[in-house]
């Protein structure tokens, strides 16, 4: 089974200074680089996810801001592919798919932001287009979600999605269960 690697929106909007600052970001942001590490050292094919708003109203991951621009921790080497999107979930009218195919990537391992949001859209669509999935839980982040007059913590809409992915659309390891795995 060839693995790729996926890392969805480590974009500087979400970490402090940006305007969309994500709880934890920091700490998935590390995990993040230090997984591209490992595929990077392994020789393994990443895939940089880039979100470029086109809503009218985004107030983040604007076009030719520094906020849009993937994070130093994880800047792409030159051959490491840049996909762009405008949609949560990394597929929609991207050449993904394409790249993945023409790779011959059968398995994903997805981190990055948010775990509510393009993680969770990026994964269940991956798992419906045939792809076993990993999400490495660690190396991800969200943020406080508001609902029926209660903040849900970052810590809980976290939880709760990664419960919710891990019971059918994919395996939910930290990284370094997952480093640890025979044959990875």
């Amino acid at each position: 089974m060839k693995t790729g690697l996926i890392l969805v929106d480590i974009q500087n909007d979400y970490f402090p200074g940006g305007t969309m600052e994500l709880v934890g970001i920091r700490e998935a942001g590390t995990k993040a680089k230090e997984l591209l590490s490992f595929f990077r050292e392994k020789r393994r094919p990443t895939y940089h996810i880039q979100h470029i708003s086109g809503q009218k109203n985004a107030t983040f991951f604007l076009p030719d801001t520094p906020g849009v621009e993937i994070h130093d921790d994880i800047k792409p080497f030159p051959d490491e592919r840049v996909i762009p999107k405008h949609y949560p979930n990394s597929f929609r009218e991207t050449g993904l798919l394409e790249e993945l195919n023409k790779d011959g990537i059968t398995r994903l391992v997805i981190c990055g932001a948010m775990s509510h949001m393009c993680i969770d859209a990026t994964t269940r669509a991956a798992f419906d287009l045939g792809f076993d999935c990993v999400v490495i839980q660690d190396a991800c982040a969200t943020r406080n979600l508001d609902f029926g007059g209660k903040t849900i913590t970052a810590d809980q809409v976290h939880g709760s999605f990664m419960a919710a992915l891990g019971s059918v659309y994919a395996r939910v390891l930290s990284l370094s269960d997952y480093k640890g795995m025979a044959g990875e």
